[in-house]
């Protein structure tokens, strides 16, 4: 069991105190090496156009050499990164403090001026969502037992963040472009941004309700609580995503085809999980295996969160220690009930503005990057979700 030493401190860079908000945080984290923003600049070529390796909401991600030899990946952050000082503290705090064979490793970060940039360990095979779940131009074949694998590292890493460490962690934003292969195409769990800290002794936390939609756990995207079940919902989402070689949701096609969870649904009723298999394996594939993963896969996203199965019963299903009960997959929380929500509840809202001189602002969409809902319970909770604008 890992426990987080937080009561430890370590000298911290003059570079660092430069910013007053997160100096004293800093100083609380002792296996961290704070660089300097002159180092990564000579590391990255002057953060090189050439040496780009990803880039997103947050800001971009630079391949690097560092002084001792070992290659990198330099996270820069845009001021107009959503995320703001609370999650770039989050993620040093969460990821600094614990080491598993599939998490990334934070080598250190950069606090000068209003720069904030976080170095991790260089993964040569980018993401699942730009590789497997991409528009086709990665040259990796996804075999079945390489995607076999990559289901069952996930599951471990995830089953040691809500299982082995104390206080247990909840990622909050699995999802595929999260999910980062090394060159044996190790999964590797990435982005603690979001991550919350839960004492053994708390059941939930109640915040601001952050995710990707597709990925969101219905009834944490209505009441705001946090639990490791929001966690193993994703992962239900990706573990059909990674079977089937689809992401989560396709505009694209027909209505009733547009979101997979829905599509395991119905073949999984009708007895045909088989066909949802990626055709990209050409039939390549252990029919009985697969079919048992997409079965997971459904009893993860189950619509009731105490049905969901823990990530250590998850991690025993998937390696065969443990035999899948077919009687035991219910209806899975759905995206589409979720947007049926946010458009009864924007009807409702309307009609509300109409009849009452109290009423608030409408949500908006910004960009079409996020999406507010707001949703009706004990009391309201308005809420933003993000897209995955990597698939």
């Amino acid at each position: 069991m890992t426990c987080f030493p937080f009561l430890f401190r370590k000298n911290v860079s003059p570079v660092a105190k430069h910013d007053p908000d997160i100096n004293e945080e800093l100083s609380g984290i002792q296996n961290t090496r704070v660089y300097t923003y002159k180092e990564l600049k000579i590391a990255s070529d002057n953060f090189s156009p050439a040496n780009k390796i990803g880039e997103g909401g947050f800001g971009s991600v630079y391949k690097g050499l560092l002084k001792n030899g070992k290659v990198a990946a330099i996270k820069v952050l845009s001021a107009e990164s959503r995320q703001g000082v609370r999650e770039f503290m989050t993620e040093i705090n969460v990821i600094s403090e614990i080491e598993h064979e599939n998490l990334v490793k934070l080598y250190g970060c950069c606090v000068e001026g209003n720069q904030r940039i976080l170095v991790y360990n260089y993964l040569e095979n980018n993401s699942l969502s730009q590789t497997l779940l991409g528009s086709g131009h990665s040259n990796i074949y996804f075999d079945w037992k390489t995607r076999s694998r990559i289901c069952i590292g996930i599951a471990r890493g995830l089953a040691f963040l809500h299982e082995e460490v104390r206080p247990y962690i909840v990622h909050r934003d699995i999802k595929a472009s999260n999910i980062l292969l090394d060159k044996t195409l190790t999964p590797k769990i990435s982005d603690f941004g979001l991550a919350k800290l839960i004492p053994s002794h708390m059941t939930h936390a109640s915040t601001r309700v952050a995710g990707t939609i597709g990925y969101l756990a219905p009834e944490y995207a209505i009441r705001g609580q946090v639990t490791r079940k929001a966690d193993i919902y994703s992962f239900g989402v990706l573990l059909v995503e990674i079977v089937s070689g689809r992401c989560h949701t396709n505009t694209r096609l027909p209505m009733g085809e547009q979101y997979i969870l829905e599509t395991a649904w119905e073949v999984f009723q009708r007895r045909e999980l088989a066909g949802l298999v990626d055709i990209s394996l050409n039939g390549d594939f252990d029919a009985e295996e697969a079919c048992k993963f997409l079965k997971i896969g459904l009893l993860c996203t189950q619509d009731t969160p105490k049905l969901r199965p823990p990530m250590s019963s998850v991690v025993k299903m998937l390696t065969g220690e443990m035999d899948v009960d077919d009687s035991k997959v219910t209806k899975p929380g759905l995206i589409s009930d979720l947007m049926d929500l946010k458009v009864r509840e924007e009807r409702g809202d309307a009609d509300r503005k109409i009849s009452s001189s109290y009423s608030t602002s409408s949500p908006s969409d910004s960009q079409g990057t996020t999406m507010s809902l707001v949703a009706s319970s004990a009391a309201s909770t308005t809420f933003t979700i993000k897209y995955d604008q990597s698939l």
